[in-house]
């Protein structure tokens, strides 16, 4: 497959890693829970989710310009709707969990904010929006209620077509 474009259905059996956040555990970078599998084909068939793809937790593009868009969008984008920002990467979960942290992302309620990894890039294989053989691809998909409305990869280095503010104008 060679991405996803508005009109397709978000590809069955997709499945992420994620710590879930816990009361004893949500505070502390240097804790976390254990990882476990989510679902995403099926999280994401009954929801409005903005999912977004870095190459690498920590790294200066990501942490910089990247996820600081998508913190700072977090009330327009529930204002719009979303039930879901979804920040994968290639990292494991636990590395995912601690960029959360560091980052000072909470989740709260019904409107959620997950950072998942992409074991072995499967998915971002799958679709072919890579960034080498081992990174993921930068890039932000819309999926509403299992079919996709946006998926734009990043055509060079810069933050664009997957940024908070492109991603907004698609909703």
């Amino acid at each position: 497959m060679s991405g996803l474009k508005a009109g397709d259905s978000f590809p069955k059996g997709i499945t992420f890693s994620y710590v879930p956040a816990t009361p004893e555990s949500d505070d502390s970078i240097t804790s976390c829970g254990m990882p476990v599998d989510y679902d995403a084909s099926k999280e994401f068939a009954d929801k409005k989710v903005v999912l977004v793809a870095v190459p690498g937790a920590f790294t200066p593009a990501c942490s910089v310009q990247h996820l600081p868009g998508y913190i700072e969008k977090y009330g327009v984008l529930k204002d719009k709707g979303v039930d879901i920002v979804a920040v994968i990467s290639m990292n494991d979960a636990f590395v995912m969990d601690a960029w959360r942290k560091a980052n000072n992302v909470k989740r709260d309620g019904i409107w959620r904010k997950i950072f998942l990894s992409d074991p072995g890039i499967a998915f971002s294989k799958q679709i072919g929006w890579t960034k080498g053989p081992e990174r993921t691809g930068r890039y932000a998909m819309i999926i509403d209620h299992g079919k996709i409305v946006y998926a734009e990869k990043e055509p060079g280095g810069d933050v664009t077509v997957s940024g908070a503010d492109s991603v907004l104008a698609k909703l």
